[in-house]
């Protein structure tokens, strides 16, 4: 990690998205290394190159007003990274934006990602696919919206003071879960039968998450890929990838 550092001779921000679930059975101690141990290195090492800005992505389901048992580890992991971003940030030696990221998808995303198998459910013409109510409502963004807004942050960055800074991150507008699943059932002509309400809604179910965005549109940024064209991006790949 230091030799990176060590060849360039100054990097003016680092952007940390890398993260693990949890989802793939690993260890308690694998999603405290990758969400917490690793990106604390890395920002020990970004202040002793002098770097200006840190940025880190974290989750909307790191905040005082949900608890929910659903992926603990990986939520307790993030949290306990942003309050050490908190701590650090105190001396003043940085600036460390911590992202607060709304439900992203987009092409490419993992299978295990919600939006990501509803639309593979979907193209499959899946003969049931089961559901909670799908009540609970969700600030989705796309992909290209998230990019967009780490560059607006970056090329920004001399307006921030060194400290700790907090950015909701989304469209800025929810959407309830059922709409969402109704509509990628439409667009891609699915023959799946949707069973919503098959399921029951986990312990503690967050049900209703909205990024603050005012602090992204005083920088000039604003949601660009509304939730259908969004989708459609995804059967796009998603069929192409099939027809491989």
């Amino acid at each position: 990690m230091l030799k990176l550092f060590e060849e360039h001779e100054s990097i003016d921000a680092v952007v940390h998205t890398a993260t693990c679930y949890g989802r793939e059975e690993e260890s308690v101690s694998e999603v405290f290394k990758a969400n917490t141990a690793f990106p604390l290195r890395l920002l020990e090492a970004a202040i002793s190159f002098n770097t200006d800005i840190f940025v880190n992505t974290d989750t909307y389901f790191n905040t005082d007003k949900f608890s929910s048992y659903y992926l603990s580890n990986y939520i307790l992991s993030k949290k306990q990274f942003s309050d050490w971003g908190k701590l650090i940030s105190v001396e003043k030696k940085i600036c460390f934006i911590n992202i607060r990221l709304e439900h992203m998808y987009g092409p490419g995303d993992h299978r295990s990602k919600f939006v990501s198998w509803i639309v593979d459910q979907c193209l499959q013409n899946t003969p049931e696919i089961k559901l909670t109510p799908g009540d609970q409502l969700r600030d989705f963004i796309h992909i290209d919206d998230v990019v967009s807004a780490y560059s607006i942050l970056i090329f920004n960055s001399e307006k921030f003071k060194k400290g700790y800074l907090e950015v909701g991150l989304g469209s800025g507008k929810t959407i309830s879960v059922k709409n969402f699943v109704e509509t990628v059932h439409y667009l891609s002509k699915s023959k799946a039968k949707l069973e919503f309400s098959a399921l029951p809604y986990r312990d503690q179910e967050i049900m209703c998450s909205q990024a603050d965005i005012q602090q992204l549109k005083l920088l000039g940024w604003d949601c660009k890929v509304n939730f259908k064209e969004g989708i459609n991006t995804m059967i796009k790949y998603d069929r192409n990838i099939h027809s491989e």
